[in-house]
């Protein structure tokens, strides 16, 4: 055996090392427990680190690629308010990705590695924003199913054990719940005002849109990978189907409010539980996009790709000029 050809002393320091490492591992664990913030040059387990490297890389990309379904209806937005309100939250989508990749690069990841990870497909988004946006109401949709979904993934993180996340997605979390409620409030517009063509184009938006929404809290509890574990170090504070039951309650009251149906045959009030029972979820369908394999997963990787290749001048000029600016800095 290994252990018997090693020395008493060198057993000793082995010993000793592991001691170390599980008093370290039990004095973080103990601070997780207690509440406090995990802040970036406090010691941190490996696995926490690779564990919110990936879920706040993720993250950012998703908003970074949640850009393009949107931003190609601002041009064709109905009117000049719809225009701006459209413009702003593509914007913001932008803003969002920008402080999540600034969070994830206090662990010691640089920004160039998550983005050579993205366009290399390397790196996973959000799997909602595989699906194409048909019609004008799919905006409206997305604001109040997609981007609903994701405050109530989003709110919880704000009490994030890692700090530089946490304090991230207080802003987030703010501008998000103007991206809702511009959604609904325009899906209310043309239900209360619109042609019965309109309508119909509501209703089909939300028929294609309601499902995917579903998927964005991740797998069932029994098979998410990470789950436990990142509950244990308060990186999540919910489990995946603790927050799809709570999206769906939510949904169910605003979709009357809008004179819309959920097309979920299955969807009844459980007296007993104090919830809503809703159908089963097509796994396959997730994974398969989650795979690659979803609507318009090849034009968004191509379309961050062309983007990052036709921008190489702009980044080559403003390096170019900070360098000139330190080297006249220094010569001064």
């Amino acid at each position: 055996m290994y252990t018997q050809s090693m020395s008493l002393e060198q057993q000793a320091q082995v010993q000793a090392a592991n001691a170390d490492e599980q008093g370290r591992l039990d004095a973080f664990q103990a601070r997780i427990d207690a509440g406090e913030f995990i802040e970036a040059k406090d010691w941190m387990p490996a696995a926490y680190r690779k564990t919110l490297v990936r879920q706040i890389s993720q993250h950012a990309h998703s908003e970074i690629v949640g850009m393009l379904p949107e931003g190609n209806w601002i041009s064709r937005a109905p009117t000049l308010k719809r225009k701006a309100i459209l413009l702003a939250k593509v914007q913001d989508e932008g803003g969002h990705g920008l402080y999540l990749y600034a969070a994830a690069e206090t662990l010691g990841v640089s920004r160039d590695e998550m983005t050579e990870a993205l366009l290399t497909g390397k790196a996973k988004y959000s799997s909602i924003f595989n699906y194409p946006t048909l019609t004008w109401a799919d905006v409206g949709v997305i604001g109040w199913l997609v981007d609903g979904a994701a405050i109530m993934n989003q709110v919880p993180l704000c009490r994030c054990s890692f700090g530089p996340y946490a304090r991230a997605m207080i802003r987030v979390c703010r501008e998000e719940s103007f991206h809702q409620r511009q959604g609904y409030e325009s899906l209310l517009v043309i239900m209360q005002e619109g042609t019965a063509a309109q309508k119909a184009m509501v209703q089909d938006a939300v028929n294609r849109w309601w499902w995917p929404s579903l998927m964005m809290f991740g797998p069932p509890d029994s098979e998410s990978q990470h789950s436990d574990q990142s509950m244990r170090w308060g990186i999540k504070r919910n489990s995946n189907d603790e927050l799809r039951q709570k999206f769906v309650d939510a949904c169910v009251d605003q979709a009357k409010v809008l004179g819309v149906s959920l097309p979920d045959p299955d969807l009844v009030w459980n007296e007993a539980r104090g919830h809503w029972d809703f159908g089963a979820i097509d796994w396959d369908e997730f994974w398969r996009v989650v795979g690659g394999e979803g609507p318009c997963n090849r034009e968004r990787l191509a379309t961050r790709v062309r983007a990052w290749e036709e921008g190489a001048w702009v980044r080559d000029a403003a390096l170019a000029f900070a360098s000139k600016k330190h080297a006249l800095k220094d010569a001064a």
